[in-house]
């Protein structure tokens, strides 16, 4: 398995989970939820990336 694709997997089901809870009352920790996954969805694409 390539390395940086356990993360980018996660960090989209992150991200997705996050920006399905930003119409609920808890819009705060949706954006932090949806903020973690991104970043998640950025260093796993940089793994993948740079070791290719």
């Amino acid at each position: 398995m390539r390395e940086g694709l356990i993360p980018t997997i996660l960090g989209t089901v992150v991200s997705a989970s996050g920006a399905a809870f930003l119409g609920s009352r808890y819009k705060l920790v949706a954006s932090g939820v949806l903020g973690f996954g991104l970043a998640h969805i950025v260093l796993g694409t940089i793994d993948l990336i740079e070791h290719r």
